[in-house]
């Protein structure tokens, strides 16, 4: 069993140590981390069965069950460890017009930006944020609407 949790842990080290979680969508992370939780809880069970160890086999499921739960929610967790802070809120009241200075700092640019910075900007901060990768709807919304309005 400890060399199952050594294989374990020695895999996640690697995937990190490549830079692969930070690399990767949180919906890809967490389904190749519930396999492998998965792949150990099945062979902790098999040793726990062949051992006769019935009870243990119980208890494992039993106290893994509130870990499997929160597992689910695994994107939220790994982007609150991964951005420093979770998805921003909208704010009362829905979607507001935004002025140009508001459009450039949602971009992190800098006000006289140019068209292609603006694309750049847009590209580099959707593809973190998109909803489909785990991100807020609100900000996307925010920065597709702040791109509309420095490009027009």
């Amino acid at each position: 069993m400890a060399s199952w949790l050594i294989l374990g842990g020695g895999t996640l080290l690697l995937l990190v140590g490549l830079g692969w979680l930070g690399r990767t969508a949180p919906g890809r992370v967490r389904s190749v981390l519930l396999g492998l939780a998965w792949l150990l809880l099945a062979a902790v069970g098999v040793v726990l069965l062949l051992t006769g160890r019935v009870a243990g086999l119980a208890a494992l499921l039993v106290g893994l069950s509130p870990w499997l739960a929160r597992a689910l929610r695994l994107p939220q967790l790994w982007r609150l460890l991964r951005d420093g802070a979770p998805a921003a809120a909208p704010p009362p009241g829905g979607m507001q017009a935004m002025s140009r200075a508001q459009a450039y700092a949602v971009l992190g640019l800098a006000p006289g930006a140019t068209p292609a910075q603006v694309r750049a900007a847009h590209r580099r901060l959707i593809r973190a944020n998109h909803p489909d990768r785990g991100g807020s709807t609100w900000i996307a919304a925010q920065l597709n609407q702040a791109r509309d309005l420095l490009l027009r």
